[in-house]
């Protein structure tokens, strides 16, 4: 496939030009179909497209767009159910039609994948030198005919972990996974996916689950392998202000089909179709309808304080003689009803431990806190009870919130049942208002979880916590997984149930232009440390601490000439 491309838009941002020369990756008219006990589903129709040299080609849509499923297609990773045809042509060889030990060959040498969960792409019980070393033994050894030795391949896994800056290699590389941070091992799976110096990577929504201080350290990182080695990157993401940070090309899936392709910033500046056009708008950009424009200062009344923290601190025991480990440490806030405020920080700063204490899940251990009243220090499971049926909780991933075997309805239904023991008439009234009120029909009740779409599953889960008109929400990044276009409609649903209920809200997430559009109150955490609250617009426009400056400059916006002046503010900001 030949795709006419500006000259002023055809290079990337780095030092290099794009190789004239032969595609490295040459999809031609590739089709997907899966068999299903309901019939067959065409995962992806007829999409053609290439990448060459040191180029990075997006490709965004929705969940259920056929994106994955092409991704996994260039590695030959499609379950027994998929059937395929078309062309899938990596350095000369198709990998749709090529025996089983060519694709052991291509994979690996000629391209290799970047999972989203890192987590779930490293085995836990084996030390990270050793997996990258296995790979490199397999691959190496079979086409060199010779045997590589461990030495050797310990010596190359240790390389590979320095060049995707892992700090002291030598003695990191005998770690296990579970000794990395998020980032650190999302780093450990690029790692592994360079040690054999591949033409091609394929990173399938590589930032999603990360922190955007450690999403920009991975970004920085893949852009500094396409401009030092003219690595070519396939990026799988839903996060525009990602494809807007590093991609050269954008291909926008719908349905399986490629409904647009262009040049990047051709692509944000004017999107021709009416479904990009769509989904650019749905990017929640930092600044725009912010909750808090035009507020000056926080009224309430001393009545109205649902949440109080003074000098909270939460600390988690050491074992075998290690000190006990400060979640938070001096923490002071009000919560007010009515009032969403907005608590943000990277992974390990203390946010979800705060929720979990004002819902009485994590105890404390000094300092004060007190939630509708009552004083959490030292929690009584008897006398906090009675106010459970005051608090909802929203769970970041609502797939393992519920219970497989329950309906939505009976999920739903659950606290009602355990604090207030209605007839069965009235639960079944009460889930169908329910489910209304989040714009699901009320049919959803006899469904599944597992027979839900992820947006559909996070709507069932603010039902489930509104069931008892709560009048403290805690939503623990309650959107972080969705879709853009799905997380625009949850949010927008989120802000109207909750000026027409008027309950208060925790709201915790690590993206700050989400928190934007809710929270008129801003908080940040910074190593267990309220380092700096206020009016949301003040936090976002004028912030006075270093560490919330950092935070801001590392958010991805969708737009690439403003982000390429934001990542050069980032840059300055940690003296790069």
């Amino acid at each position: 496939m030949t795709v006419n491309i500006d000259p002023l838009d055809a290079g990337h941002s780095g030092d290099g030009e794009l190789d004239g020369g032969r595609p490295v990756l040459d999809i031609d008219h590739l089709q997907v179909t899966f068999a299903t006990d309901g019939g067959p589903v065409h995962a992806v129709k007829d999409v053609s497209l290439e990448v060459r040299k040191g180029e990075v080609l997006a490709i965004v849509g929705e969940s259920g767009s056929g994106k994955t499923v092409t991704a996994k297609t260039i590695l030959g990773l499609l379950p027994e159910t998929a059937s395929s045809s078309g062309a899938v042509v990596i350095n000369g060889a198709d990998v749709i039609s090529v025996s089983a030990a060519r694709l052991r060959q291509i994979r690996g040498r000629d391209v290799a994948m970047v999972f989203q969960e890192p987590s779930t792409a490293l085995n836990p019980v084996f030390t990270v030198g050793w997996q990258i070393a296995e790979g490199i033994r397999a691959h190496a050894g079979r086409e060199s005919g010779k045997r590589v030795s461990a030495k050797e391949a310990k010596s190359r896994a240790i390389e590979a972990l320095r060049k995707v800056g892992i700090p002291d290699p030598e003695h990191r590389v005998n770690y296990y996974p579970q000794q990395f941070s998020g980032g650190q091992k999302q780093r450990v799976v690029i790692a592994a996916a360079l040690a054999l110096n591949p033409g091609l990577i394929v990173a399938d929504e590589p930032t999603t689950a990360l922190d955007v201080t450690v999403q920009a350290e991975i970004l920085e990182l893949l852009r500094d392998l396409r401009d030092k080695y003219g690595t070519s990157i396939v990026l799988i993401t839903h996060n525009m202000g990602v494809v807007a940070d590093l991609a050269d090309r954008v291909v926008v899936m719908y349905q399986g089909d490629v409904v647009e392709e262009a040049p990047a910033r051709t692509l944000f500046a004017e999107p021709r179709q009416d479904y990009t056009r769509k989904l650019l708008a749905a990017v929640p950009h930092l600044g725009h309808n912010s909750a808090s424009e035009g507020l000056t200062s926080r009224a309430h009344q001393d009545e109205d304080v649902l949440v109080e923290a003074n000098n909270l601190t939460i600390e988690y025991p050491g074992r075998l003689g290690t000190p006990a480990f400060k979640a938070v440490d001096r923490v002071s806030f009000t919560l007010s009803r009515g009032e969403v405020f907005g608590l943000v920080g990277e992974s390990g700063s203390g946010k979800t431990t705060i929720g979990r204490a004002i819902a009485g899940l994590n105890r404390t251990t000094g300092g004060s806190l007190k939630v509708l009243g009552y004083e959490m220090l030292n929690l009584r499971e008897r006398t906090f009870k009675p106010l459970r049926k005051d608090i909802g909780f929203v769970f970041q991933d609502p797939a393992a919130s519920f219970n497989p075997q329950l309906t939505i309805g009976e999920c739903i239904a659950e606290p009602m049942v355990i604090h207030t023991r209605p007839s069965p008439a009235q639960v079944r009234k009460r889930v169908g208002e329910l489910l209304e009120s989040v714009q699901l029909p009320a049919s959803y009740a006899a469904r599944y979880p597992h027979e839900l779409s992820g947006g559909q599953r996070q709507r069932a889960s603010l039902a489930r916590a509104l069931s008892l008109n709560p009048r403290l929400l805690i939503a623990d990044e309650p959107t972080s997984a969705l879709d853009v276009s799905v997380q625009a409609k949850v949010l927008e649903l989120f802000k109207d149930i909750q000026q027409e209920f008027e309950f208060a809200c925790l709201f915790i997430s690590h993206d700050l232009a989400v928190v934007d559009i809710l929270s008129s109150w801003v908080g940040v955490l910074y190593k267990g440390r309220l380092v700096e609250q206020g009016i949301g617009s003040h936090i976002m426009g004028n912030p006075q601490h270093d560490y919330t400056k950092r935070l801001i400059a590392s958010l991805p916006v969708p737009d690439p000439e403003e982000q390429a002046r934001r990542r050069e503010q980032h840059r300055a900001l940690l003296g790069i």
